[in-house]
């Protein structure tokens, strides 16, 4: 569960990111945030991830208050949750198994869970046939769903996709999002950042428009119905 009470950032340029923004994203929802750049998308990122401190107001991530955080045990709130980026991320020298196997064994996950988690995952993303390529075997699409398998791969409880779309074309974005979508379905809170509206419309679901640091929307909209889609 992700809550912001009264939260408001102003960079040290003087810059108002976000102004006193009240928002709850209760467990297992799916929402998509929208807005054009500079709205305030990447700001209530950093926020969730603790990457900056809000200026004023609460935050509450998956338990934890960010306000009261000691920065010891920012890597617990973390491992809460998977993050999947616009530019990917995967390390090169490694396979689509040791990327993914990569997120355990930094917490020192047991071996035999590793095995066992690991080609899990990866299957569920659909490339257990691709576990011993590298990522420059992959095409952009492959390499978003095995970045969609790193962040799965902890079991969070919360998964922060920013642009997951942004690097692939237009059929593999619905691909991925559908991914989320059925991600979320088996009761993961997804966070999804886009500036792809057809692709917001198409699925439909909560979505929460920021403008100039402030919700402009928050509501839910249907999706196209199967009947539409072909």
């Amino acid at each position: 569960m992700i809550e912001f009470k009264d939260v408001s950032v102003k960079y040290a340029s003087g810059v108002g990111a976000l102004n006193k923004i009240n928002l709850t994203i209760n467990d297992g929802d799916f929402a998509f945030v929208v807005g054009s750049s500079g709205a305030g998308k990447s700001t209530m990122i950093k926020l969730v991830l603790k990457e900056i401190e809000a200026t004023s107001g609460t935050v509450i991530v998956n338990g934890f208050n960010l306000k009261k955080l000691k920065r010891r045990k920012i890597p617990t709130l973390r491992r809460t949750i998977g993050v999947v980026f616009q530019d990917f991320r995967l390390i090169p020298t490694m396979t689509v198994y040791e990327n993914v196997a990569f997120v355990l064994r930094v917490i020192d996950a047991p071996k035999k869970y590793i095995k066992s988690r690991v080609p899990y995952v990866i299957g569920l993303v659909g490339l257990s046939h691709k576990m011993k390529s590298y990522p420059n075997e992959l095409s952009g699409g492959e390499q978003q769903r095995v970045a969609l398998a790193r962040a799965l791969v902890n079991d969070p409880s919360l998964i922060i996709a920013d642009e997951p779309t942004g690097n692939v074309d237009p059929a593999l974005s619905y691909e991925i999002v559908g991914l989320l979508k059925g991600i979320n379905e088996c009761g993961t809170t997804i966070l999804m950042v886009t500036h792809e509206h057809d692709i917001v419309r198409h699925f439909g679901g909560r979505i929460i428009n920021l403008n100039a640091g402030n919700i402009v929307f928050d509501e839910v909209i249907g999706g196209v119905n199967e009947a539409e889609q072909h």
